[in-house]
């Protein structure tokens, strides 16, 4: 399988992180928070927490406390389909790709619920055939990108599918949620919202671009860390829990998994030239530098995406992969990892030209 194109999107508002604690301490939930809670959202907002910037679907900040279901589900309804078309569009301008030669449009998302799903309303506004089979999947977090990417393989593999669309896309603000639990508090400074897309195709593109080789593949779920990272539901809304554990685990699970496929693939972890990795925060990020013996050099790409746009949950790997596409990135094979409720684990080896 060839990863053929490739394309992202975010809300076009962008607020810096300092922004967002002037605009929390205006909140009306901010004064029935404790003083720890304070100290809390301050630091995150305002330290050095690798965020800079994040996009969110809000015409203004002081929107993102109105925090009731009905307010919230109208804005993923709104945002969702309208980011994951236009990651889409773009996907397919760069394959050089008709939205009538796509067999079938797979699209993954956690934030948000519509039936029909998300594929009925992007496959409409895309202009796809009415017979391009849409598969819609949910509860996977922030790994759902690998496992939407693996489906599309199995399609084409299979021969039911010469070109598949894979998205995915995150209205992270329209499952926000505020009380004094600290993984609460940290996830409502930690997250964005954004879409990313690709065309798959079982050669490469005609285009003069890199080519980029799906190789292998595999996944390791461990139900036993399942409550260190998932969403709940309560009154109404989706509550996201986030153990301080969870930077420890994606790196023992990353690296199980990546000793695993290295060894059924005959290749060395020296044999990576680059490095994808979903961009689950800062501390994720040394985590697995330290578990791995990875440098900052090594995690640019992820930390490029977590300063410019926070963690935008399972479309990150996308923005990592155009980011090092982009900018130069050595050619080889390159390790595509992400991670997310489950608890679960997914890689993928991939040859770049």
């Amino acid at each position: 399988m060839y990863i053929t194109g490739l394309g992202t999107a975010v809300p076009e508002q962008q607020y810096r992180q300092e922004e967002g604690w002037a605009a929390l301490q205006q909140a009306p939930q901010f004064s029935g928070l404790t003083t720890r809670s304070h100290t809390i959202l301050r630091k995150v907002l305002t330290g050095a927490n690798g965020i800079a910037t994040r996009h969110l679907a809000l015409d203004q900040l002081s929107d993102a406390f109105a925090l009731d279901p009905d307010t919230l589900h109208a804005r993923f309804a709104r945002h969702a389909p309208e980011l994951a078309t236009t990651a889409a569009t773009r996907a397919l301008a760069a394959a050089g790709t008709a939205p009538a030669e796509i067999d079938a449009l797979i699209i993954s998302t956690c934030t948000g619920y519509l039936c029909p799903g998300l594929t009925s309303y992007v496959g409409e506004r895309l202009g796809l055939r009415p017979d391009a089979l849409g598969l819609d999947l949910v509860g996977q977090g922030c790994g759902a990108a690998l496992p939407n990417l693996r489906t599309g393989e199995a399609l084409l593999a299979g021969g039911r599918a010469r070109r598949v669309l894979s998205v995915c896309v995150e209205v992270c603000s329209a499952a926000m949620y505020l009380d004094d639990d600290p993984g609460v508090l940290i996830s409502a400074c930690l997250f964005g919202d954004g879409a990313g897309a690709a065309v798959l195709a079982p050669e490469p593109g005609p285009g003069p671009g890199r080519r980029v080789e799906w190789r292998q593949a595999a996944s390791r779920v461990a139900p036993a860390d399942r409550e260190l990272l998932r969403f709940e539901q309560r009154r109404g809304m989706l509550r996201n829990l986030l153990s301080p554990a969870v930077p420890a685990a994606a790196a023992r699970h990353a690296g199980a998994l990546l000793e695993e496929t290295l060894a059924a693939a005959g290749l060395r972890q020296g044999d990576i030239a680059t490095w994808i990795w979903h961009a689950g925060g800062r501390e994720v990020l040394l985590a697995l530098q330290a578990r791995l013996n990875l440098t900052a050099e090594d995690t640019r790409w992820s930390a490029a995406v977590l300063r410019d746009f926070g963690n935008i949950s399972s479309p990150c790997v996308y923005f990592a992969l155009v980011g090092a596409l982009a900018g130069g990135a050595p050619p080889g094979n390159w390790w595509l990892g992400s991670f997310g409720a489950g608890f679960s684990c997914h890689g993928a080896l991939l040859r770049v030209e």
